[in-house]
């Protein structure tokens, strides 16, 4: 669903409006490559071939150690992740116009989030897409981390860039370690 707000409504609706606590993953293979799915479109979206992450919200009363460790066993199947870093300061991203007042039952303007680098322990059959009744991707891979940014939905990108930077140094210093 979608509808067009006039530029001054809108932008009294966004600034009402707070963000929605949540948290995200960067889950490094032994390469120092990045794990990232095809999501899937929700009824009524248009989106093609975008990669993310995963990533969800932060549950009442959860602490967000807890919740990247949740989301990532329901988005990708496995919790065989150790967490290395996180980011300093949580990350925001506004939704795009069209979705400020609907997505997230309208309640939200985008999200503020706590990154994550973590270490996959699994083999990469231990992923399973289909294990959340309703799952969020179609496939996945491994991919460079600098690339991620220009695989997600054009606005998650500037956040994408961030946590790339935040965590830019882990790819060199994971294959030193396994070398």
């Amino acid at each position: 669903m979608s509808r067009k707000l006039k530029p001054k409504a809108l932008k009294k609706l966004r600034a009402s409006l707070p963000f929605r606590p949540g948290v995200g993953g960067v889950i490094f293979n032994a390469k120092g490559k990045v794990w990232v799915g095809c999501r899937l479109p929700k009824p009524g979206q248009d989106i093609k071939d975008y990669w993310q992450m995963p990533q969800g919200g932060i549950d009442k009363n959860e602490d967000p150690r807890t919740a990247i460790i949740r989301e990532i066993e329901e988005e990708t199947g496995t919790d065989k992740v150790e967490i290395l870093d996180e980011t300093e300061d949580w990350v925001d991203y506004d939704l795009p116009d069209d979705l400020v007042g609907v997505a997230w039952r309208g309640k939200y303007r985008g999200q503020r989030q706590k990154w994550y680098a973590l270490k996959f322990t699994g083999k990469d059959s231990d992923f399973d897409l289909e294990t959340h009744a309703k799952p969020e991707f179609s496939e996945w891979r491994w991919e460079v981390l600098a690339d991620l940014p220009r695989l997600i939905v054009p606005f998650k990108r500037s956040l994408y860039t961030e946590v790339v930077a935040a965590f830019e140094h882990w790819p060199e210093k994971i294959r030193k370690h396994n070398k």
